[in-house]
């Protein structure tokens, strides 16, 4: 198995506010600079010779911002990167842009839905996905790795990993943290933050 450094984007002004991204597109702010640029500086030490590995992305900008920023940080041309759609963050549906903190006041019902089986729960709107729909696509990209890799990706895609690797069942997967000042290391199977 590949070896695997997985960073989350970046806080962008959606994540602060506790507003739901999904597929929307939204820039880092400048905590999210900061983090990126930090989780760079931790890749580079970590790696030193950065010329075995694949460098992919999730195409939204938040993640692509993030992986440009690391490997400036590294001291690599920070446009030579690949992206790929099975790295997108999972799609919220009509949920999109909604603020967490009011979801209780407007959708009680599905709310109440969701922490019945969030791992399965699928969000209201014709495109919106569940978690469970969002790790086939990651396990699939995740199954094609040939090569020791660095992913800029989501809270979702991270989760989606980590739950495979840690072989978490049922709903466990879905509060697993989501750091976005720590960079995953997993190797051989064992996660480990740096």
């Amino acid at each position: 198995m590949a070896l695997i450094y997985f960073l989350r984007h970046g806080q962008t002004d959606w994540n602060a506010a506790r507003r739901i991204q999904g597929h929307l597109d939204t820039p880092l702010n400048d905590t999210g600079r900061s983090q990126a640029a930090r989780n760079g500086r931790a890749l580079a030490a970590a790696i030193g010779d950065p010329s075995a590995f694949d460098f992919v992305s999730s195409p939204l900008v938040r993640a692509s911002e993030t992986m440009e920023i690391v490997r400036r940080e590294m001291g690599l041309d920070p446009k030579a990167y690949r992206t790929d759609l099975r790295l997108r963050e999972f799609n919220l549906g009509d949920w999109q842009g909604e603020l967490y903190d009011e979801l209780n006041l407007k959708f009680p019902d599905l709310v109440a839905e969701r922490e019945r089986d969030p791992w399965n729960f699928r969000y209201p709107g014709a495109a919106s996905e569940s978690y469970a729909m969002l790790s086939v696509r990651v396990l699939e990209w995740l199954s094609e790795l040939e090569r020791d890799t660095v992913v800029t990706a989501h809270g979702g895609v991270g989760r989606c990993i980590r739950r495979h690797f840690l072989k978490l069942e049922g709903t466990a997967g879905y509060r697993l943290d989501a750091p976005q000042d720590k960079v995953l290391r997993i190797e051989d199977g064992a996660l480990s933050w740096i």
